[in-house]
């Protein structure tokens, strides 16, 4: 019988520090974070915080803004914008995977916050991980406008009913909550594109203005870019952004059949 275990220094340690409020009487939000640094070859571990709920905003964000200013700089994690389009501040929270800076402390009524980054990547640093291989992955699906057929003597305009087709596709802020939520994804990352990418594709595939469709359809027919989706949904129950990437590849595949 085929026994797996993770390697020994994967493993992470129960809970290295606690940092608790002197009042005790008041409301807090205990905050579980995974920490790993990479200088010191030691294992990650989970460090507990115990934040008063008065001294930090409503989101998750603001409790981690709260530990790194004013309990432990050395906490890492990514995060820019604050409003949920710039797709930075993507991590695991309580087990699914989300944007902390749109993500309200009231849904977590108990008060209790463990977070990790995201799954299936490799981590650089505390909550922060590699995205090279997601970038790369992006790339490869050439996520610009193809105009080469088009007579470029004018703009190139689209109607309202053109335009409504991109809807749900051109919000996506890349944020890689879906396709590290995505058990195929995790099994055939190297071929797989995952769900991101895969909306990203049919975004430019669906634009009117785009003259490359029969070209990108090519590029994605194979068994592994395209075929390794099996519905399982979690992309859409995970996407912070509320879209719906599974639709996006199920009408990838129609046109798989009805292009040929």
């Amino acid at each position: 019988m085929v026994e797996f275990r993770l390697p020994k220094n994967s493993v992470v340690k129960k809970e290295k520090n606690r940092r608790t409020p002197k009042n005790k009487e008041v409301p807090i939000y205990r905050v579980e974070v995974y920490r790993w640094q990479p200088d010191n070859h030691d294992n990650p571990h989970i460090d507990v915080f115990d934040i008063p709920r008065d001294e930090c905003g409503s989101m998750v964000l603001d409790v981690l803004l709260k530990i790194k200013n004013d309990i432990d700089g050395s906490l890492t994690f990514r995060r820019s914008c604050r409003e949920g389009v710039c797709g930075s501040c993507a991590m695991n929270v309580n087990g699914k995977n989300t944007l902390s800076c749109i993500s309200p402390l009231s849904n977590y009524p108990s008060g209790t916050l463990r977070i990790y980054p995201l799954p299936h990547m490799n981590v650089l640093k505390d909550l922060v991980v590699d995205m090279t291989h997601f970038y790369a992955q992006y790339a490869s699906i050439k996520p610009w406008l193809e105009t080469h057929h088009i007579e470029q003597a004018r703009e190139q305009r689209q109607s309202e009913a053109e335009r409504a087709v991109l809807d749900g596709l051109y919000d996506c802020v890349l944020c890689a909550c879906c396709s590290t939520s995505c058990p195929s994804y995790w099994w055939n990352s190297e071929r797989y594109l995952g769900p991101a990418v895969l909306l990203q594709a049919y975004r430019f595939i669906a634009d009117s203005r785009d003259s490359a469709k029969k070209e990108r359809l090519e590029a994605l027919d194979d068994t592994f870019k395209v075929y390794r989706c099996h519905t399982i949904m979690n992309c859409v129950d995970t996407c912070p952004k509320g879209l719906n990437p599974a639709q996006a590849i199920a009408n990838i595949k129609q046109l798989f059949m009805t292009q040929k």
